[in-house]
């Protein structure tokens, strides 16, 4: 990537075009709290191109992507699948994760999702984008995967005027036990976050997730993680925590009024990770996606619900032959609804 000039961004660890930005959020008791903003932007083309091609088709698009649990930004290909359609790519490690985990924090803790409202308001504002308001030249797409894309689809509950449409990557919108254990469990749940909210929850993680990935890998679309980021066991949960999200899942539960185009795409079927087994290579070990597509249906009036056979949890990790359909679905998803500015709808 060429130099800017713009202060503040550097080099990321991602290297190739990608760069990075420190979000200051102010401090907490475990000191200093940060964001971490990625971004990667399009290659320029001469005034010769544009003039007999004229702009790509993703000309006027800002993409913000925002991970999941135990996780952070390291998807690459993904980035340039919108900036080889001409749009500006961003992604956000969210306080305490990846990038933006300090020394001495409790790794991805919060007890209300909606204080990711500050690190999605400071991302914007680097992106020249008003939290509140959209812009009449540009249009901002919101990408979520699993936690991220609760965050992101209560966050556009909230604020329904700005995004002009909503990508999300197996979304954690629902809790992976059947309804009567959740019911049983959520006023307990809430009852511990109140008294001792960093008292840590019961879970069983053998790691056989990390594992799928590895042997999901393909030599030729490599993706190089960094495990102390994402760790082949998960972080922690803490009793704060999974209170924050159990209370995000009773509002998708509630419905939502989000009225931009919205896709979610699933692993075709889900398998338990209680031991190891080849089919956890070939399916979500994470979600039961059969409940998320049925959660889906409660986000608005315009979802596409997209189901990706012998996918991983998050679909673009998965096998050479999962992973690719994701990318042409996806890009046929976007080119269809973003490819035409005037298919877009903020409500």
């Amino acid at each position: 990537m060429s130099d800017t000039g713009d202060p503040g961004w550097r080099p990321d660890v991602l290297g190739d075009e990608f760069e990075q930005l420190v979000l200051p959020l102010g401090s907490d008791e475990e000191g200093d709290v940060v964001a971490a903003l990625v971004r990667a932007l399009p290659a320029k083309r001469s005034w010769l191109r544009r003039a007999l091609h004229g702009p790509p088709p993703l000309d006027d698009v800002d993409v913000l992507y925002v991970h999941g649990w135990s996780d952070y930004f390291f998807q690459k290909r993904l980035a340039r699948l919108f900036t080889d359609r001409g749009a500006r790519f961003f992604a956000l490690d969210l306080r305490k994760f990846g990038r933006s985990l300090r020394e001495g924090q409790t790794p991805g803790f919060i007890d209300d999702l909606a204080s990711y409202d500050e690190d999605i308001a400071g991302a914007l504002d680097a992106m020249g984008w008003d939290p509140e308001q959209p812009r009449d030249d540009r249009r901002l797409v919101l990408m979520g995967h699993s936690l991220g894309g609760l965050i992101l689809s209560l966050w556009t509950d909230r604020h329904p005027t700005v995004p002009s449409a909503l990508i999300l990557n197996s979304p954690w919108l629902e809790f992976q036990l059947p309804r009567f254990q959740r019911e049983t469990i959520a006023p307990l749940v809430g009852l511990q976050a109140r008294r001792h909210p960093l008292d840590r929850a019961p879970q069983v993680d053998f790691g056989f997730y990390a594992r799928a990935q590895r042997e999901s890998a393909d030599p030729d679309d490599p993706i190089e993680v960094n495990v102390e980021w994402r760790p082949e066991q998960t972080m922690p949960v803490h009793a704060g925590w999974l209170h924050a999200v159990l209370e995000g899942h009773a509002r998708v539960d509630d419905g939502l009024s989000i009225d931009v185009p919205t896709c979610v795409i699933l692993s075709a079927r889900s398998a338990p990770p209680l031991r190891w087994s080849d089919d956890l290579t070939e399916a979500d070990s994470v979600l039961i996606v059969d409940d998320v597509a049925r959660a889906a249906l409660k986000l608005g009036p315009v979802v596409t619900i997209v189901r990706i056979d012998g996918a991983l949890h998050d679909v673009f990790v998965s096998h050479r032959d999962a992973r690719q359909d994701a990318y042409r679905r996806l890009a046929r998803w976007v080119d269809d609804t973003l490819g035409h500015p005037q298919k877009i709808s903020r409500g």
